[in-house]
C-alpha cells in the first residue's frame, strides 16, 4: 500500500497530461568484452570522463564504472564481461552475428557529425553509416547523422543537435 501511495504522490499534471516525476535519462548500461579498451574508447574518442568505479562480488562484477558524458549529467555504465547483471536481449556469439533486444543503438548529440565519426574511427570504431543528411517525416525535419560500431560492438549514432519536438512549435489551426 505504501508503494501505491508513494507512486500516486509522485504523479503530477503538466500541460494536461499525467507524467511520472521523471527528470531525464540517467544512464545506459553496457557490458564490455574488453573492459579497459571500452573505457579508453569512450574517454578518448567521445569525451566521457570516468566517475565512480566499483566491484561487487555478489554479482560477479570485477569491474564497473560510471562514465559521465560531456553534458555532465547523462552517464554510461560499463561492466566487465563476466558480470552477472540484468540485461535485455542476448549477446551476439560473434562480431558478425546481430543480436536483437530492446536497445538498438546509442545516440549522442554532437556539434560536428563528421568530426565525431572520424574521431571514433581513429580510436578503433568501424564505419557503419557515413555522415549524411536525412529528411524525416512531415513536416520535413533535416538531420545530419553517422553511425559506427564501437570497438566493443555497440552501434553508436552521432547526430547534429536537432529539435525533435516539432509539434510543440507548430501552430494548431
Amino acid at each position: 500500500m505504501y508503494f501505491l501511495a508513494t507512486l500516486f504522490y509522485t504523479i503530477f499534471i503538466r500541460k494536461g497530461k499525467l507524467y511520472l516525476n521523471i527528470k531525464g535519462l540517467a544512464h545506459i548500461a553496457i557490458q564490455a568484452k574488453d573492459y579497459p579498451a571500452t573505457i579508453r574508447f569512450y574517454i578518448e574518442a567521445l569525451g566521457f570522463k570516468r566517475g565512480h568505479h566499483w566491484s561487487l562480488p555478489a554479482f560477479q562484477i570485477k569491474e564497473a564504472s560510471m562514465l559521465i558524458s560531456p553534458d555532465g549529467r547523462t552517464c554510461l555504465e560499463v561492466f566487465d564481461d563476466d558480470a552477472v547483471i540484468p540485461a535485455q536481449g542476448k549477446k551476439a556469439r560473434s562480431e558478425e552475428e546481430v543480436a536483437y533486444g530492446a536497445m538498438l543503438h546509442l545516440a549522442f548529440y554532437v556539434e560536428d557529425v563528421d568530426k565525431a565519426f572520424q574521431t571514433a574511427l581513429a580510436h578503433g570504431a568501424k564505419p557503419y553509416v557515413e555522415a549524411d543528411n536525412l529528411t524525416l517525416g512531415e513536416p520535413p525535419l533535416i538531420i545530419r547523422n553517422a553511425l559506427v560500431h564501437s570497438p566493443n560492438g555497440e552501434v553508436i549514432e552521432f547526430i547534429q543537435d536537432v529539435d525533435f519536438d516539432i509539434e510543440s512549435h507548430s501552430s494548431v489551426q
